[in-house]
């Protein structure tokens, strides 16, 4: 049986996660996604969609055609020093204040995505 491209970016998804050590609620906060969609993902219950992978990305420094293909390095090859003292900070929060900090994010995203989406005034 062959394995579909959905499969292996679930897999790839999975061994991140367990690359950084982080247990299903540590990564599905980070990225503010349910754990239980996150393990529906891991055990190939549930497709990723490109905003997933792009989220992921992003959050974690990963390499978007790595977890796509499966080819290449799992992390972009300089990890900004900003964003693993980030990630190093959060993982330090009593998850009540995680989740006001992803709330935020998610916020300023939407906003983000509301001023690109604008058109240029002339």
């Amino acid at each position: 049986m062959a394995i579909t491209a959905v499969t292996s970016v679930n897999r790839r998804i999975k061994q991140i996660r367990q690359t950084l050590k982080l247990s299903q609620v540590q990564f599905s906060r980070i990225i503010s996604l349910s754990s239980g969609y996150l393990a529906g993902v891991e055990v190939e219950k549930r497709k990723v969609n490109n905003r997933l992978i792009k989220l992921i990305c992003s959050s974690f420094n990963v390499n978007e055609h790595w977890l796509q293909t499966g080819e290449g390095e799992m992390f972009r090859l300089h990890p900004d020093e900003s964003f693993t003292k980030l990630v190093n900070l959060f993982k330090e929060l009593d998850p009540k204040y995680q989740s006001y900090i992803l709330k935020e994010i998610n916020l300023l995203l939407e906003m983000q995505d509301q001023e690109i989406s604008k058109p240029e005034m002339p």
